[in-house]
């Protein structure tokens, strides 16, 4: 089942949230560093799951399923999951552990023992954080994230203000910004190029994601009701796919990277109602993709849009105002070409894979 290359260090990466930005991050990450680590990629799938994940990653990386990741807590199948992850340690025999998202944190940082292999954990987003959960649940979370932080184990977080979050819980933490794919994203873009919007086409208006709780789709549907002569649209599914009535909102339904971009391209303004971020890929690709970008006043997306670069809005009123504005298509072009710089130079995937690669192998010292 694994090849023995014993010439690069081992790097098991373990992942349960196969699908939106996580996947995206671990994509870009593994296929940059896969000549210089021997990569086995443990992870779960979900609904959002692309069903040809494994032609998205390198062929000299290995993927293997654990059957029993789930994304709610389940006992019967963490505990199940544990042991498959143990089952594929044994069989590994990683010389450096990194886990993806809170519940492969929460099992792989027990499953593990940071005392003889490095180990480190990447939340993407802290479950206590999310306000789609009763103050129960957020509690609780808290606390099996205090508890997991007893175990010797680095977290590095995606973006800085889940470092922020991270040091309130342990000192031993560090931060690398999420980054996209610059070079891949060129490649999609030239594809596209008659797809750049006309002047003389209605104002329109989209954003990728899937339609759930924390993405807002309400809020997004009301900004709808309210610019019935504006164009939106929602590149993605999801459980609240129901709450989009608006009659001049499109929904694409999931496609594939080459037409999402494609659809993205014909679009004027990104829009993010988001209650929470980690630090949203999509954002940073709307960003590259020179589209002003408006986005909610919330944790992660304050990381990256400020008034240099974009809009950030509090309320449905702060959005009308803005997009109303905007109607005659005289976007500022200061804030566009600021956000498209501070991707190249601070949020691209070469940076954040180099970053990545010196901590690993400072580890191993």
């Amino acid at each position: 089942m694994f090849k023995n290359r014993n010439s690069k260090p081992k790097l098991l990466y373990v992942v349960e949230a196969t699908g939106g930005g996580v996947l995206s991050y671990l994509v870009d990450l593994a296929n940059a560093l896969c000549d210089e680590f021997d990569i086995y990629i443990a992870y779960g799938r979900r609904k959002e799951t692309p069903a040809n994940l494994e032609s998205l990653f390198n062929n000299k990386i290995h993927l293997i399923p654990v059957r029993n990741f789930t994304r709610s807590i389940n006992l019967k199948k963490d505990i199940a999951a544990f042991f498959e992850l143990k089952k594929i340690a044994k069989k590994i025999k990683p010389d450096i552990v990194h886990l993806n998202s809170s519940k492969a944190g929460a099992i792989g940082r027990f499953a593990f023992n940071g005392n003889r292999v490095p180990l480190f954990y990447t939340p993407h987003g802290y479950s206590f954080l999310m306000s789609n959960y009763s103050s129960s649940k957020q509690k609780l979370f808290e606390a099996i994230e205090k508890i997991c932080t007893l175990r010797t184990c680095t977290t590095i977080s995606c973006g800085k203000s889940e470092y922020k979050a991270t040091l309130k819980l342990t000192k031993n933490a560090l931060n690398i910004d999420n980054g996209i794919n610059i070079k891949e994203l060129d490649e999609l873009i030239k594809l596209n190029q008659n797809k750049i919007v006309k002047k003389d086409k209605p104002l329109t208006v989209f954003t990728l994601s899937r339609m759930s709780f924390q993405k807002n789709p309400e809020l997004f549907n009301e900004i709808a009701k309210r610019l019935p002569d504006v164009k939106f649209v929602w590149i993605g599914d999801g459980e609240l796919k129901d709450e989009l009535t608006a009659p001049n909102i499109e929904v694409t339904g999931w496609l594939n990277r080459k037409d999402a971009v494609s659809k993205a391209m014909e679009a004027d303004v990104f829009l993010l109602t988001s209650l929470w971020e980690g630090l949203p890929i999509s954002l940073l690709e709307a960003m590259y993709m020179k589209k002003l970008c408006i986005v909610s006043d919330v944790v992660g997306n304050r990381d990256v849009i400020n008034e240099f670069n974009g809009y950030r809005c509090s309320n449905l009123d702060q959005y009308i105002h803005i997009l109303n504005n905007l109607k005659n298509k005289k976007m500022p072009e200061d804030k566009i070409n600021q956000a498209h710089k501070e991707i190249i130079e601070n949020y691209n995937s070469i940076i954040m894979a180099n970053k990545y690669k010196n901590i690993y192998i400072n580890s191993l010292q």
